[in-house]
Order: structure tokens, then C-alpha cells, then sequence
């Protein structure tokens, strides 16, 4: 007798599967609803996200029909590698958890290399150079470290070739074995040059690498940093694209200098950055392994283009205002960079940008990893966002967008001649700009700095960073407007002894302004003003009174409902203005009680343009 295996429950079976039309017809008339006439297509796209790079989000993903022919991203292990580097991916003991370490001070950096190692850091960042140790105490600052256990990854910019002597020599002194040996000497003379503006000797950087892979088959001598790009504004693709053409100018440079094409891919690693838009960091950590893996392709060696990745969560993203709230990025970012599959992952402290990192904040960020790996058990399962059909498609749009630029770059002489031509300033500049837009309108939000910011939190004071490198691409903050901003009340605070005040209006009942009076209080709190709300509502009798005791700097602001609008803005207004209000705002959309009011704030508006003015008008100095 032959026994059937039970294939479980069989849900829904009994009905016929639903097709993409039928969603189309139920979200036309969710639409409908809410007063959009649209219909099929022009229904899923008033649902859809526009991103950089011209790619879209859309609301539904579904699977695309068998062609027989597979998806295209391989299996974990093997070639395009989309899917990891190693067949096993990090399954064995979760990704490297690799720490930064600044500072220019030996003893400091042993004492937190130390530290970090002792409570689950498994590698080592280290700052060699100017603005970091140097070269002569890199000993000093390794003491006790196990060398032949922690990998040690450098940072030395134009001082590598003494970075690099120091390190090798030391692994020597320790009786390190050179195939225990294993490090990542960071030479990247073009990414040296995007920060600085300094061009570096790159033939020279690949004799010294040819030279290392000789005697040191562990140590890995170039790193293509794409956080150059990133920090300077750049999109997702333009950061993929320009860390491509700078990998291709290093093989070129390799293989020039006399390495096979297989050893010369074998000693260049990726650094890219992961934020917050979790899904957008999987799909860009896996599109650069495709990418990468293309270019093995092309060399002949496509069983060398399993790119190695270090994954450092986002600077760009990161606030000095509640810098707490870092920690929750960090940990978006590090989940990312996990899933996506790097083989490194740095978690920044929180306190990054204020200074140098206190312990505290090192072991959150040490222990974000930590708990990923071995409580979230995250490292488990390999490759977890494969087969996720959204996930799959933007790693595609995001790969092709990325050789797309990539093409642009090497038809301008590569990423060396881009770089001095202006064309990758340019480039990134602009995209910049066109995000700058969004975060002034706060359509993209920064919470706790455009969206919720708290005026009364004390400012977390450190000890400041040496100076970083300067002279090539900038670096870009998402929060440096709004920092502006808070900057300018913060010098009006300690001058004066109070902020800059305005006055919220609220009319009617708590039901009738709650909402526009939060939205103004949040708008106004952005930019360091400090918004007076007493009493809950007022009426044209109580106006005048309430706005002269509020202590306002010339300035209100309406907060109600339409319809309470239309019934006593004027009086309201002409109130405020007897009191000595010299402008008074309305919370709501433009065209509401005209003649009552003198300006207009609504979701949508220029947040940092709008708030700019009223400090210039309330005499708050820049």
C-alpha cells in the first residue's frame, strides 16, 4: 500500500486565488473614499513611494510567473553571490562585530580595545595617522590583544605605508604565524582623495599590496570605502556605482603591478553604509555583491567576485539633538546590514557625532550586534530577505540603476578623472539638494529634531574628535539645518536667559485645535522656539490678555478647525495684533480666514524657511 504524505492544511483552498485586478478594484474604492477618482494603474501608483534614483515603492509585490529560467540570484556561496559570499553565510557565529576605536592617545585605545574584546567585539577599527594614533604606538595600543584571534582593520589615509610597516612588523615581534594572521589595512587612495582632495600615489598603494598578499595571505592591503559618497549626500546607487569604478581602478592597478586577477580580487573589501530604511540597506548590500560579482564575470574569474563587505551604520543619519534616539537607527541599521548579509558590521555609538564615545555608549553599540546575533538569532538562517518579492525586485532596479552610473563614471575616464573633473561633486550635490528638500518640508522626518523635539532636554556635552580630514567632498548631516536652528536659540537662550516665544491661539474646544495646536507646537519646537499655550483656548476677549502675558516675541499662531475659523479669526487676530502681536499665523491650509492672518503653516510647508524667518524677525541673531 502506498502511503500519500500529508502536505498539512491546505487554507483557503476551497477559493479561487484573487488577481492583481481585483486589488486594483478594491483600492480604487478605498480611494474613492477619501475623494480620488483614479482607476487600474493610476489607483496602485497614488499608492506608491517615489525613492533617489528614480525607483518606486509600490503597495503590492506579487510573485512573477515560472519562466523556467529561475530568479537569477543563485544559491548562498555561489555566483552572483546576491544571495552571500559563503555558502554557510554567517550561520557558524553571526557576523564580525567591528568596533571603532578614535583617538590619538595609546593607553585610552588599549584600555577600550580591551574592553571591547572582552565583551563580544570580535574585531578591531583603528585610526592611524593624523587625528588618530600614530604609527609608532600602534604596539602600544594592541598590548594584550591576541592578535592571531582579533582582526584588526586600519584606518591610516595618506599614512598607510607606516600604518601598514607597523602593523606587519608587530605581527612579526608576536610571533603571529602569517597565515593566522588577519587584517584589513584600509589603503584607498581614491577614497583618501574624496575626503581630502589629496591624490595618492596608486600604483605605489598596489606594489605594497602585491608585496603583502606575498608574505600575509590573510590580510586583505585595499579598501574601496563608499562612506565618502554617502556622506556627501549621495543616493543608494550613486554610492554602489562610484564604489564599483573605484573596485575596477584598483584591479586594473593590481593586475599592473603583477597579481593574478583572482589574488587581486582577493585583497579589496567594501565598506558601505546602512541606515534606517531597512529594506533599502538589504537590497543595497545585495546588489553590490551582484554588481561585484559582474565584474568577476567580465575578468574571467567569477568564482573570485564574492565581495567582502564591512557595513558601518550611517553617519548622515545620525543627530547630536536626542542623540538617544540614535540607538533605535543604529539598531534598524544593524539588523540591515545582517540580513543583507556583510561579513562586518560597525554599530556607531550614539553619541558619535557630539565627540569621542563614553563607555556607556560603546557597549550599546557592541551589544546591538550582540543581541541580533544571539538572542534575536539573526544570524541563523541565510539569507532571510531571499524570496521576498519586494526585496528581490529592488536589489534588481537598485543594481541597474547603479550600472547605470557606474557606465556614466568609467565613460568619464573612471572614478580618478570623475573625481577630478567635479563630476562626482556634482553629482552628489545635486542629490543632496533634492533631499534637503524633503527634510525642510520634513516629508522625510527626523525624530526628535524636525518631528517631536524636546527644547527642555539637557545637551549631552563630550570630549571632542580630532579634527577629521577636509578638503575634498563635504560631509552632509540630515539634521544640520534644523542644528542650525537650535543653535541660533541656544545663543538667544544664553544671552537673554529664555528662548524665543510664540504664542498658540487655540480656539474652541480641546477636540476642535488639539490637532493643529500639536502640529504647531512640534513645527515651532524644530527651530528652538518655544511655544506658550497657556490658557488651553481662548476667544476675542481673553486674546489680548493671554498673548501679553505669554512673554511672545511678536509672534502667534492660530490653532482650531475650520469652522471655528470662519467664526472668530478675525477677532481673534485683530486682538492679538492690539496686544502687540506684529504677525500672526494660521495652522491650516493656505486660503483659510485671509483676511485675518499674515502667513500660513501647514504639513508640507518649508519648516526650515518658514522657522529661519521668524527668528530673523524676532531679532535672534545667526
Amino acid at each position: 500500500m502506498t502511503v500519500q504524505p500529508d502536505d498539512g492544511l491546505s487554507l483557503a483552498a476551497e477559493f479561487p486565488d484573487a488577481t492583481h485586478e481585483q486589488w486594483q478594484r478594491l483600492v480604487e474604492g478605498v480611494l474613492h473614499k477619501s475623494g480620488k477618482e483614479v482607476s487600474g494603474e493610476a489607483a496602485e501608483a497614488a499608492l506608491s513611494t517615489k525613492l533617489e534614483d528614480g525607483l518606486i515603492t509600490r503597495p503590492l509585490y506579487t510573485a512573477p510567473p515560472d519562466d523556467g529560467d529561475g530568479d537569477g540570484t543563485g544559491f548562498p556561496g555561489f555566483a552572483p553571490f546576491v544571495r552571500g559570499g559563503t555558502p554557510e553565510g554567517t550561520t557558524a557565529s553571526g557576523w564580525d562585530v567591528r568596533q571603532r576605536i578614535a583617538g590619538s592617545d595609546p593607553v585610552r585605545v588599549n584600555e577600550a580595545a580591551l574592553a571591547d574584546l572582552e565583551n563580544g567585539t570580535t574585531s578591531l577599527w583603528l585610526t592611524v595617522g593624523p587625528g588618530g594614533l600614530p604609527a609608532e604606538d600602534l604596539g602600544r595600543a594592541l598590548d594584550g590583544v591576541y592578535l592571531d584571534l582579533a582582526p584588526i582593520a586600519l584606518d591610516a589615509g595618506a599614512a598607510y605605508p607606516a600604518a601598514t610597516r607597523a602593523l606587519l612588523s608587530l605581527y612579526a615581534e608576536r610571533g603571529v604565524a602569517p597565515q593566522d594572521a588577519r587584517a584589513s589595512l584600509g589603503i584607498d587612495p581614491l577614497g583618501h582623495e574624496a575626503r581630502t582632495g589629496e591624490a595618492l600615489d596608486l600604483p605605489a598603494a598596489a606594489a605594497l599590496a602585491r608585496e603583502t598578499a606575498a608574505a600575509w595571505p590573510g590580510v586583505r592591503a585595499l579598501t574601496v570605502d563608499a562612506l565618502p559618497f554617502h556622506e556627501a549626500g549621495g543616493s543608494a546607487a550613486e554610492e554602489l556605482g562610484l564604489s564599483l569604478s573605484t573596485g575596477v581602478a584598483y584591479l586594473r592597478a593590481l593586475t599592473e603591478a603583477g597579481l593574478g586577477a583572482d589574488a587581486a580580487f582577493g585583497q579589496i573589501e567594501f565598506r558601505y553604509a546602512a541606515t534606517a530604511d531597512q529594506f533599502l540597506t538589504i537590497a543595497k548590500l545585495r546588489a553590490a555583491r551582484r554588481l561585484w560579482a559582474r565584474v568577476a564575470e567580465a575578468c574571467d574569474s567569477p568564482e573570485s567576485g564574492a565581495q567582502r563587505q564591512h557595513a558601518v551604520t550611517s553617519p548622515v543619519m545620525m543627530t547630536r539633538r536626542d542623540p538617544w534616539v540614535n540607538m533605535l537607527r543604529t539598531t534598524v541599521a544593524c539588523m540591515a546590514a545582517g540580513v543583507g548579509g556583510a561579513d562586518s558590521v560597525t554599530v556607531l555609538p550614539f553619541d558619535s557625532e557630539l565627540g569621542l564615545p563614553d563607555a556607556f555608549a560603546r557597549r550599546i553599540a557592541r551589544n546591538t550586534s550582540t543581541v541580533l546575533v544571539e538572542e534575536s538569532h539573526l544570524a541563523r538562517v541565510i539569507d532571510p530577505a531571499g524570496g521576498s518579492y519586494y526585496v528581490e525586485t529592488l536589489t534588481d532596479e537598485l543594481a541597474h540603476a547603479a550600472w547605470q552610473f557606474f557606465r556614466t563614471v568609467e565613460k568619464a575616464g573612471g572614478q580618478e578623472a570623475a573625481l577630478r573633473s567635479g563630476l562626482v561633486a556634482e553629482r552628489l550635490a545635486g542629490t543632496w539638494a533634492a533631499r534637503s528638500k524633503k527634510l525642510a518640508t520634513r516629508r522625510e522626518p527626523i525624530t526628535g529634531v524636525s518631528e517631536f523635539p524636546s527644547l527642555s532636554e539637557k545637551p549631552v556635552v563630550r570630549e571632542p574628535l580630532p579634527a577629521a580630514p577636509a578638503g575634498g567632498l563635504p560631509r552632509v548631516r540630515r539634521d544640520e539645518a534644523y542644528e542650525a536652528l537650535r543653535a541660533r536659540s541656544d545663543a538667544h537662550l544664553a544671552a537673554t536667559g529664555a528662548r524665543p516665544r510664540i504664542f498658540l491661539a487655540a480656539l474652541g474646544p480641546a477636540a476642535a485645535h488639539t490637532g493643529r495646536a500639536t502640529f504647531a507646537s512640534n513645527l515651532f519646537q524644530a527651530g528652538g522656539i518655544e511655544p506658550v499655550h497657556e490658557p488651553v483656548s481662548v476667544d476675542p476677549d481673553t486674546a489680548a490678555a493671554a498673548y501679553a502675558a505669554s512673554g511672545a516675541d511678536g509672534m502667534a499662531v492660530l490653532c482650531s478647525s475650520d469652522a471655528l475659523y470662519e467664526e472668530q479669526a478675525v477677532a481673534v487676530a485683530d486682538a492679538l495684533r492690539s496686544a502687540g502681536a506684529t504677525t500672526v499665523f494660521l495652522a491650516g491650509r493656505p486660503g483659510s480666514a485671509e483676511q485675518a492672518v499674515d502667513e500660513y503653516v501647514f504639513a508640507g510647508c518649508d519648516a526650515v524657511a518658514v522657522l529661519s524667518s521668524v527668528l530673523d524677525r524676532m531679532g535672534v541673531s545667526s
